[in-house]
C-alpha cells in the first residue's frame, strides 16, 4: 500500500513538474514575443521621431522661406511704389525740359530774326550810302559794316585843312550827302568820331590831339545840324586823338591814314528791341500777334 501511495505521490510531482515546465516554456515564448514587438515598435517609433524632427526641420525652412518671400514681396510693391513715383517726376521733368528748350529755341529764332532784320535795314543803308558817295575816291571815303554797326570813314583831307578843325566849302558837299541818307532813316542814331595821327598837337585853345580831334567831331555834327537839319538828338561827337589808328604811324603816307573822321551808324536800341518784339509776335515762328 504503501508503495502505491509513493508511486502516485513520485507520478503526481512528475506531471506537475512537466506542466511547469509547459507553462515556463509558454511564457519564455510570449516574452520573446513580446520583446519582439516592443523593439519593433521602439524602431517605429525612432523613425517617426526622426520623420517628425526632418519634417519639422522642413517645416520650419518653409516658414522661413515664407517670411522672406512675404518680406520681398512687400520689398517689390513698395520699390513699384517709388519706382512710379520717380517715373512721374521723371516724366514731369522731361516735359519741363523740353518746353524750356522749346522756348530757349523759340527766343533764339526771334533774336535770329531781330537781326536779320536789322542787317536788312543796315544793307539799304549801306546801298544808300554808297549811291551818293559812289563818284567819291575810295581812298577818301569808306563805308563798311562790322558787327551790326555801318562805317563811314571819311578822310581828313576831305573834311580839314592841316592842323584845322574847319570844315572846308568842299566837304560840305560830302556832309550834304550823309545827311540826306540819315534823314531818310529817322530810326538810326549816329556819333562822329575824330581822329589824329600820332605827331603832338598844341594850337590856341587846342591843347593836344584830344582838343583836336574833338573839335573836329563837332565841327562836322554842327555843320549836319545847322546846314542839313539832322536831329541833333540823334548825334554824338566824340575825340578819340591818336589811340586808334588804323595802320602805324611811322609813315607821312600812314599818318595820313590815321587822320579820319569816322561817323558810327547804329540802330537806336529801343528799334532794336522793337525788332525782337515784332519778332515774338510774328506766326510763322510761333507769335501771338494782336
Amino acid at each position: 500500500m504503501k508503495k502505491v501511495f509513493l508511486g502516485t505521490l513520485a507520478m503526481t510531482v512528475l506531471l506537475s513538474s512537466c506542466v511547469s515546465s509547459k507553462k515556463y516554456a509558454d511564457l519564455e515564448a510570449k516574452q520573446k514575443e513580446t520583446q519582439d514587438l516592443l523593439n519593433s515598435a521602439t524602431v517605429k517609433l525612432n523613425d517617426c521621431l526622426e520623420e517628425k524632427a526632418t519634417a519639422d526641420s522642413r517645416l520650419q525652412t518653409l516658414e522661413d522661406q515664407n517670411a522672406f518671400l512675404k518680406a520681398n514681396n512687400q520689398e517689390l510693391i513698395n520699390n513699384m511704389g517709388n519706382l512710379t513715383t520717380l517715373t512721374t517726376k521723371g516724366a514731369e521733368n522731361l516735359e519741363k525740359s523740353l518746353e524750356s528748350l522749346r522756348e530757349k529755341d523759340l527766343t533764339i529764332r526771334k533774336l535770329q530774326d531781330a537781326v536779320t532784320r536789322r542787317d536788312s535795314v543796315n544793307l539799304s543803308l549801306v546801298q544808300s550810302l554808297k549811291g551818293v558817295l559812289g563818284n567819291l575816291d575810295d581812298e577818301d571815303i569808306e563805308i563798311s559794316v562790322e558787327k551790326g554797326v555801318v562805317f563811314v570813314s571819311i578822310s581828313d583831307k576831305l573834311l580839314f585843312r592841316s592842323g584845322s578843325y574847319n570844315v572846308t566849302s568842299a566837304a560840305k558837299e560830302v556832309l550834304g550827302k550823309v545827311a540826306k541818307v540819315v534823314n531818310n532813316k529817322p530810326d538810326f542814331e549816329f556819333m562822329v568820331e575824330g581822329h589824329t595821327d600820332n605827331v603832338p598837337y598844341r594850337s590856341g585853345v587846342l591843347l593836344d590831339n584830344w582838343d583836336l580831334s574833338a573839335k573836329r567831331a563837332t565841327s562836322v555834327v554842327r555843320i549836319l545840324q545847322n546846314d542839313f537839319g539832322v536831329d541833333p538828338a540823334r548825334m554824338t561827337a566824340a575825340g578819340r586823338s591818336y589811340y586808334i589808328p588804323l595802320v602805324s604811324n611811322e609813315t607821312s603816307a600812314n599818318r595820313a591814314k590815321n587822320r579820319r573822321t569816322r561817323i558810327v551808324v547804329l540802330p537806336k536800341i529801343d528799334q532794336f528791341y522793337s525788332m525782337i518784339e515784332e519778332g515774338m509776335k510774328d506766326p510763322a515762328i510761333g507769335g501771338s500777334g494782336k
